[in-house]
């Protein structure tokens, strides 16, 4: 069972109410499976709601923020919050202390953290679960663009078998608990 879960998501709040209940939906299971929450530190958006949510419930928040956006924004009362040098240390340390990561709506930087923590798996820096939480059908466009990738030739299609999607938070956390990777060498065809 995982102790602490990443999560990626978006600053914002997005156009739609939807994206917000989410997030209270996958919160509540957070704090029912006493999972504790590491996230980028911030207070806006999704996730700041995300933190909130989790703490005025009594769960666990550990934010990791770097100095140049900490200097800059207003915080929340973190369970811990860890200042860092910049996005690079941010990224790593948040890998560290995570179990697994999720990726929940958000924009350009979400996509970013998920790239990266998918690309870390690919090369074998780490063999934890990605989750990719899909209300509504969300991530659609990006999932058939990496089905595209690898049709294209661009990324072994079993790799895509790592990548754990639904949009139910409950499903999506037990079948990350249940996470068998397909190991694959990046570098032999």
């Amino acid at each position: 069972m995982f102790k602490n879960i990443c999560v990626f998501c978006g600053s914002s709040f997005g156009t739609s109410p939807t994206y917000v209940q989410e997030v209270h939906n996958f919160a509540q299971t957070l704090v029912e499976k006493q999972i504790n929450l590491v996230y980028g530190g911030g207070n806006n958006g999704l996730m700041g709601e995300l933190a909130r949510y989790v703490l005025e419930r009594n769960g666990e928040v550990v934010g990791v923020i770097p100095k140049k956006i900490h200097e800059n924004v207003q915080h929340l009362e973190l369970t811990d919050l860890l200042i860092v040098d910049d996005m690079h240390q941010r990224k790593a340390k948040m890998y560290e202390l995570a179990d697994g990561f999720i990726a929940l709506p958000g924009g350009i930087g979400t996509i970013e953290e998920l790239a990266e923590s998918l690309t870390w798996q690919q090369i074998g820096y780490h063999q934890k679960p990605i989750g990719i939480l899909n209300p509504n059908g969300f991530y659609n466009k990006l999932l058939s663009l990496l089905e595209h990738m690898a049709q294209e030739g661009f990324l072994k299609a079993d790799f895509l078998q790592n990548l754990i999607i639904s949009d139910c938070p409950k499903e999506l956390l037990r079948k990350m608990e249940q996470f068998k990777p397909v190991h694959l060498n990046k570098w032999h065809s």
